[in-house]
């Protein structure tokens, strides 16, 4: 008898539907799986034997034959285990009461019939609802995150046995109720702004950086406060919507990286240290292809501390996904793509000892030696890095005063206004920020008076800047704009965009 068992696989963040073919046959016993399974896959014999015999079933001691269509794409990790059971229990006429067509299995077994929790179920619920299915057996422990999938039938079972039994409708197994996605009551751990002292510019950079999702640079010497400033901004970041966590949640689904409340309700905020490989920054492997670093940042922020200590060849490859937004990762295990947009927060020294351009320290470097440092940092780099900002040292009496500053709260209901703002501008668009705007939405929503367009042209000519340059800073005087609550842009805004750009100090 043959039966069929839909599951899905993964390619990238897409589901692909995977129909489980199981035929047995008299003959000699025999156990064969076709299809382009992998070693995970292939293993399954021995894991749903043993999980069949220890939950009280038959193994059909005949010639088996376990197919998985469409046979031209290969079919890797354990998910595949529980459709497999229930193609066997079907075929063997062990479970020919139960009605399976239009559910979808997933779930790996173990040895005793437990079922464990598989990575990547949430964007297999929704790519498998937007094929049409409505009816989803998973395991027990994924149901925190399926739970956030309205409109469909998901029953989360602890075991097979289980499983069977809500088949044969012996024991039902009540479908997860929807939850509602809610923000954490509390704000992320992180430093906050009104313990950061001096450094005004720096600041208010931050705050137009976050507000429109603008790529950030602060340049200054050692123990000045750039990293305790890029710590700050988790405290900052804007709210997350359901959409957007959603979308990050599925991307940390497949990385196995979420969290107990089984959807991201954080922005993320990734520091990988200057010694990560390319592999590791943008994804990949041999077997799966992983989402990276700047994958698992997308829709928060990647910082990058001590920016020129990092592989020349790890930096380049940031340059394609900043302008973009997504990543084609090519394998040999396949091709995919994930997204990739986030904040690139980054700071560095100006100079190897660190106190190149200081009003207080005295700089010990070479002409040569600075070149060479600054050399590590490519120029198209810089030139897709929006906001670029000194950081110097403060006096004593300024670090030791007890007077707090603008606490991150305060700054944050800012940047959230202004995120409102720009939502409400590109509505029905597939723009979510000032920063992601093409050419097209700059002029439909960047228009300069005369004036704005004379004062930028004189920056463009003396800092000689290029024309994705030109670009940034009227993104940035656009953000600006937003924070002031002003529908145009005026000559204020722009002076103060074309004041983050500090590649004369730089070069």
């Amino acid at each position: 008898m043959i039966a069929k068992i839909i599951c899905y696989t993964l390619n990238g963040l897409d589901g692909v539907p995977v129909e489980v073919e199981t035929d047995v046959n008299k003959g000699i016993p025999a156990y064969e799986m076709v299809g382009l399974p992998d070693t995970a896959v292939k293993e399954s014999k021995e894991r749903v034997r043993s999980a069949l015999k220890n939950s009280g079933m038959l193994f059909p001691l005949h010639k088996i034959t376990v197919n998985f269509a469409p046979a031209d794409i290969r079919k890797e990790g354990a998910s595949f285990d529980l459709a497999i059971a229930i193609s066997l229990l079907k075929a063997s006429e062990q479970l020919t009461e139960a009605n399976t067509d239009g559910i979808v299995f997933l779930g790996e077994l173990a040895l005793n019939g437990d079922l464990r929790p598989v990575n990547g179920i949430l964007p297999i619920l929704i790519s498998a609802k937007g094929h049409g299915y409505q009816k989803f057996v998973i395991p027990y422990g994924n149901a925190r995150e399926a739970r956030f999938l309205g409109g469909a039938e998901i029953f989360a079972a602890k075991s097979l046995s289980e499983a069977v039994a809500h088949l044969r409708g012996t024991a039902p197994i009540a479908p997860l109720e929807t939850a509602e996605f809610s923000l954490r009551a509390k704000t992320r751990t992180g430093a906050d702004l009104a313990y950061v002292k001096g450094q005004p510019m720096a600041r208010r950079a931050l705050e137009i950086a976050v507000s429109g999702g603008h790529n950030l640079l602060m340049v200054g010497p050692p123990g000045t406060g750039k990293t305790m400033l890029a710590r700050c901004l988790p405290t900052v970041m804007p709210d997350l919507t359901f959409q957007e966590a959603l979308e990050i949640t599925k991307i940390h689904s497949v990385a196995g990286t979420l969290g107990e409340e089984g959807i991201v309700t954080e922005r993320p905020f990734r520091t990988p240290h200057h010694t990560a490989t390319t592999v590791s920054m943008c994804g990949g492997g041999n077997r799966v292809v992983h989402p990276g670093e700047i994958s698992l940042a997308h829709g928060g922020v990647l910082f990058l501390d001590e920016l020129p200590e990092y592989k020349r060849s790890t930096l380049e490859a940031l340059r394609q996904p900043l302008e973009d937004g997504v990543i084609t990762i090519a394998r040999s295990a396949g091709v995919v793509t994930y997204p990739a947009r986030f904040m690139l927060c980054a700071s560095m020294n100006p100079c190897p000892c660190g106190n190149y351009g200081s009003a207080e320290l005295t700089c010990t470097c070479s002409p040569a030696e600075i070149r060479r440092y600054r050399a590590r940092v490519s120029g198209p780099l810089l030139d897709r890095i929006d906001l670029q900002v000194e950081v110097d040292s403060i006096g004593y009496d300024e670090l030791t005063s007890t007077q707090l500053r603008e606490d991150s709260e305060t700054v944050k209901g800012r940047v959230n206004e202004a995120r409102r703002i720009q939502r409400e501008r590109f509505e029905g668009r597939r723009v979510a920020s000032n920063a992601e705007m093409g050419e097209r939405e700059i002029g439909e929503f960047c228009a300069l008076s005369r004036e704005c367009d004379e004062i930028l042209r004189g920056v463009f000519e003396r800092m000689k800047l290029s024309a994705r340059a030109r670009s940034r800073i009227v993104k940035v005087a656009r953000t600006i704009a937003d924070l002031d609550a002003s529908e145009k842009i005026l000559p204020k805004h722009v002076y103060e965009a074309a004041s983050y750009r500090i590649y004369d100090k730089l070069g």
